[in-house]
């Protein structure tokens, strides 16, 4: 491979189309509308202006337990005051050699540095005896879990639904979201378009911007005409933030969708060094819209928007490194010498992860060499339960690392 993000092929590294696409990411997200939203409806949603935290949290001193607090440094007996705060009580004030009661949660008094615990606390009326105990003993302490002034959540942000619960805690009950990206879904080839074959991809990539936060719509097919591919993307462009095509992407004679990006806008790259999925390109149109062109083979098509394109819909945390586990590999297999990286869907059980389309599998397709291009068409191989990136390939029984694609879809 060479530098700049290019492999010796001339297709760009997957971690190099992702950034690519991340900064398209920010400039649309920059130039989208806002709206306010629930904290019940912020799963999905891009934060359009970061969470800073406008106090301490807690603001007080808390109890952990329930028991008698004072200050740690004094010494006993000490002489116990007043009634029990409760968690919705304001702090009282306690004097050198007094203990206050408290409760699991109730705020302290600022003189008060350890609560003893109530079986702890040998108590005879309002005089207190027990264990000494060091400072900071059952408390919870003031901005230990925010500290005024600092950034929760970064501009741009994608949230999920478990952030609701810091937002709430510092007091937020709305948060201000840039609108979802409006984004068209659009087949190409005529043996679609003239309902030869289905349509196997766009309901799919529907499916997964949805769940990515945005909104799909399909808008039907195009045939492989060079007029036809270059106006019905010009005309999405006018009503769209983002246009999803699917097929022309290679260099076949009805391939065009790569032609009439480059004279609608600038590509932003041609081909990606990942198999199956290789041929997926970007652009960004003149007007600002941006369009991700997949090839047309679903399990292509998948690999191509999960592995390369889906940072453009949901942030910086779907990029690398992706998270995954450990399994065996249950049957050896090979890939091409070609410095690329192969995106091998699996099946996983007790026994480890065997590679959908090997002969042993539900989907007998090759034999001990992956063949990426066979695959690319068969349907079945997206009900993997994983997928192993690997440039190597490996012997039965490896220690692999495999991307569950619950992380990826």
């Amino acid at each position: 491979m060479t530098d700049h993000g290019v492999t010796d092929h001339g297709l760009s590294r997957r971690t190099a189309a992702v950034r690519r696409l991340l900064a398209d990411r920010t400039r649309l997200l920059e130039d989208s509308p806002t709206e306010e939203v629930p904290l019940s409806s912020v799963a999905g949603r891009s934060l359009a202006e970061p969470v800073v935290a406008e106090a301490d949290v807690p603001v007080h001193d808390v109890a952990t337990m329930d028991g008698v607090a004072f200050a740690a440094d004094d010494s006993y007996p000490l002489r116990v005051i007043d009634d029990a705060v409760a968690p919705e009580d304001d702090p009282p004030t306690i004097d050198p050699g007094e203990a206050v009661p408290v409760a699991t949660g109730a705020p302290l008094p600022p003189e008060a540095t350890a609560v003893l615990k109530r079986e702890d606390a040998d108590r005879e009326g309002e005089v207190l005896d027990g264990p000494s105990l060091d400072a900071g003993t059952n408390v919870y302490q003031r901005g230990s879990n925010v500290t005024a002034g600092e950034t929760l959540v970064e501009r741009g942000e994608v949230l999920t639904p478990k952030d609701a619960a810091l937002l709430r805690d510092v007091g937020r009950g709305e948060v201000v979201v840039a609108e979802r990206f409006s984004v068209a879904v659009l087949a190409t080839g005529t043996e679609i378009h003239e309902g030869v074959q289905p349509d196997r991809d766009s309901e799919m990539l529907a499916g997964l911007v949805d769940v990515w936060g945005h909104t799909p719509t399909l808008v039907g097919s195009v045939p492989d005409s060079p007029d036809h591919v270059h106006d019905r993307i010009a005309d999405l462009a006018d009503g769209y933030d983002v246009v999803v095509t699917t097929g022309g992407t290679s260099v076949g004679r009805g391939d065009h969708v790569v032609d009439a990006l480059d004279a609608l806008g600038e590509i932003l790259f041609r081909g990606v060094s990942l198999r199956p999925g290789r041929p997926v390109t970007a652009a960004r149109l003149d007007d600002g819209t941006v369009v991700v062109a997949l090839p047309g083979k679903p399990v292509a098509a998948l690999f191509a928007a999960t592995l390369v394109c889906r940072p453009l819909f949901d942030g910086p945390a779907a990029s690398e490194p992706l998270p995954t586990l450990t399994a065996s590999l249950r049957r050896d297999l090979a890939v091409s010498d070609d410095p690329l990286e192969y995106a091998v869907p699996v099946t996983l059980t007790d026994e480890g992860a065997m590679p959908l389309g090997h002969v042993d599998s539900v989907l007998p397709v090759f034999e001990r060499r992956y063949r990426p291009g066979r695959l690319a068409a068969s349907t079945r191989a997206t009900r993997a339960d994983a997928v192993w990136i690997t440039e190597r390939g490996g012997e039965e029984g490896d220690s692999i690392a495999v991307v569950p694609m619950e992380v990826v879809q």
